[in-house]
């Protein structure tokens, strides 16, 4: 059974206008940390990035890494772009938006859906300049508007999200060209999900002028308050599960301002979700 899930014509042309747009965004927009760093007033930082999610695997509710039932796979192909806008030199806004094209298959059945998942939109705050680092804010909503909830297999699981976050971002110059970044975070989902403790942990470093890396710990615990049934029929937004991802990226600077990415960030850790590994590559720019 092949069951395949398309936008309306109208909300294509949404769907293209919002890619659109990004990409002269980027077009318009160096290399940075985010983090805890707010970007100064009339900078903007765009990541453009071309994903690609695998998972044949999934973590049981006790954690352990089994597959999945009748030789099952789910994948995840999708173009993000992120970008980060300074209005002040102390508050930035942010906005993260996904196009998507996922699969679900097994030995009895094959599920399609594409078009825009969830969207992210923020602010973050920098509240205190410390001698070496940044102590930040930052408050994000989850919108879930651009695609249908009742899909057999859907791309977000249809609900807002609340996020506050607290950042703490370390410079490590003059000892290395570096910087160390530590986030923690309360995400409140208003209907079945559970509520979440986001937390991540980030190293960065130049190797070089041109060649640059970081590695970041990004992990979601459940606070186990959410309905436990869920029939949503996709693997990654189950109603209560927690997940840790190791995100390597290595980079390489084009210019001051242009730069590109690769990354590889395996699931190494969690329950009740899928588990696989995305790989990304990815294009920077920091202007004007």
């Amino acid at each position: 059974m092949l069951s395949f899930r398309r936008r309306t014509p109208s909300v294509r042309k949404v769907i293209f206008s919002i890619v659109f747009i990004n990409l002269l965004i980027l077009s318009s927009s160096g290399i940075c940390f985010a983090g805890a760093w707010t970007m100064q007033k009339g900078q903007l930082y765009d990541r453009a990035a071309f994903n690609y999610y695998s998972a044949d695997d999934q973590f049981d509710k006790h954690g352990a890494r089994t597959d999945f039932t009748d030789n099952g796979k789910f994948r995840d192909m999708n173009i993000s772009n992120y970008v980060e806008y300074g209005l002040l030199d102390n508050l930035s806004i942010i906005n993260s938006v996904y196009y998507k094209a996922i699969k679900k298959e097994d030995d009895t059945l094959k599920q399609k859906t594409q078009g825009i998942g969830d969207i992210d939109l923020g602010a973050k705050v920098q509240v205190m300049k410390l001698a070496e680092g940044i102590l930040s804010t930052q408050a994000l909503v989850k919108i879930p508007w651009a695609y249908n909830r009742n899909d057999d297999l859907p791309l977000g699981n249809g609900q807002v999200d609340l996020e506050l976050r607290l950042l703490y971002g370390h410079s490590l110059y003059p000892y290395i060209h570096g910087y160390c970044n530590l986030e923690l975070g309360y995400r409140w989902r208003l209907q079945d999900p559970s509520d979440e403790l986001r937390y991540l942990l980030e190293f960065g470093m130049d190797f070089t002028k041109e060649f640059y890396g970081r590695v970041k710990l990004d992990g979601i615990y459940s606070l186990d308050n959410g309905e436990h049934f869920d029939n949503s029929g996709n693997p990654t937004i189950t109603n209560n599960f927690d997940l840790g991802k190791l995100d390597l990226t290595f980079g390489y600077k084009l210019s001051k301002r242009w730069g590109l990415e690769a990354s590889y960030t395996p699931e190494i850790y969690g329950k009740n979700t899928a588990a696989g590994a995305t790989y990304t590559l990815a294009v920077t720019f920091q202007g004007p």
